[in-house]
């Protein structure tokens, strides 16, 4: 730890203003995998960490757009400015503020930003924390949806269960994190008051599904059956076992899984198809999140978004995040899933989940 003396003889000499950071901030920037920009970005990181207080705000706009490595410099080079600032009772408050406040910024470096508040000033984060809760950050909003857990929770133990109940209702309408929104979940229906989690995630529960191709050998998932040529809803194909033709499937699983087990039983070394319409109120950004341990593809209007050729590696809701453009009107998804031939017991899912939201996580529903 530095002595006062030694803090006021760093900030009163050697220090590099905002002006002068361009050229490292665009250094660090630009480092990548493989060490490529490396020493660059090194000698680019000592500068930076000499940089006056005042110049935060700009060391956290390069985090907006950068590559992930290059975030990470950032964002210890922030912690290092800042450190020091703290310690000297220099920090920009008002400048990181709103920094904080103009949501065009990335949601990562506005999160190192409040996490800044928070350290130095943590009677203004307290302040600016209700007005997160609908913020287009998701760990932003963990803030005040755990305030208001925590009023909700002290409410019910002093017998108000009408206070709890509203307080409950106002987290959950901002809580976009799972483990939230399962607490949550929990504590309103203890109250008598059910959450439609499907509806709030915005899970796609209702298909079409074709079952079994083939996957021997795993060819399956290279293979082009005929549902990626051509929706026919009311056709037959040659299938693993003999004919295979359409049918209808909805979900009654919380968190929107699509079982081909159900329909089909646990089958090996296949593939199936889901198809599903999804009517979009108006042309828009959306994000296809998807859960899945299986081989699979995803094509939004005929157009294939991703594709993943491995098995049984786990699966976690929202565990592939494809930014999609919606059209307006009916929007075709189809989801090929392919089973492997492991037989352990931990293999034998053969299913998906899939929702529709915006980047922050909120649900986009069915116009009808």
């Amino acid at each position: 730890m530095k002595s006062p003396v030694l803090l006021g003889l760093l900030f009163a000499s050697g220090l590099i203003s905002a002006a002068s950071l361009e050229q490292p901030l665009a250094d660090l920037r630009a480092v990548q995998k493989e060490g490529e920009g490396n020493e660059k970005a090194t000698a680019a990181w000592q500068q930076i960490v000499k940089a006056d207080p005042a110049a935060l705000p700009e060391i956290l706009a390069a985090m907006n757009g950068a590559n992930p490595l290059a975030e990470n410099w950032l964002r210890a080079a922030i912690g290092v400015v800042a450190d020091q600032a703290i310690a000297a009772k220099k920090l920009p408050v008002d400048a990181v503020k709103a920094f904080l406040l103009d949501t065009k910024n990335s949601p990562a470096p506005r999160v190192v930003a409040f996490d800044l508040l928070q350290h130095a000033e943590p009677k203004t984060a307290e302040k600016l924390t209700p007005g997160l809760l609908e913020d287009p950050s998701s760990e932003l909003r963990r803030h005040p949806v755990a305030r208001l857990t925590s009023a909700g929770d002290e409410a019910l133990a002093q017998g108000k269960k009408d206070a709890a109940l509203a307080s409950y209702q106002q987290a959950m309408k901002g809580a976009r994190d799972e483990d939230q929104i399962k607490d949550l979940a929990k504590k309103l229906k203890d109250l008598g008051s059910p959450v439609d989690l499907p509806t709030h995630f915005g899970f796609v529960r209702s298909w079409k599904l074709i079952a079994p191709f083939t996957n021997v050998e795993r060819k399956g998932f290279d293979t082009v059956f005929p549902p990626e040529e051509k929706i026919d809803l009311g056709a037959t194909y040659p299938g693993k076992n003999g004919d295979v033709k359409w049918t209808d499937f909805t979900s009654t699983d919380e968190y929107g899984q699509i079982d081909f087990n159900k329909p089909y039983t646990m089958l090996k070394e296949v593939t199936g198809y889901a198809y599903t319409e999804f009517d979009s109120a108006e042309e828009r950004d959306a994000q296809i999140r998807l859960g899945c341990k299986n081989g699979w593809k995803v094509w939004l209007n005929g157009r294939l978004i991703f594709a993943r050729d491995e098995y049984h590696r786990g699966a976690k809701l929202d565990q592939y995040k494809l930014p999609v453009k919606l059209k307006k009107g009916k929007n075709q998804i189809l989801v090929k899933c392919c089973q492997n031939e492991q037989t352990e017991t931990w293999t034998v899912e053969w299913q998906f989940q899939l929702r529709l939201c915006d980047d922050t996580g909120t649900a986009i529903l069915a116009a009808k």
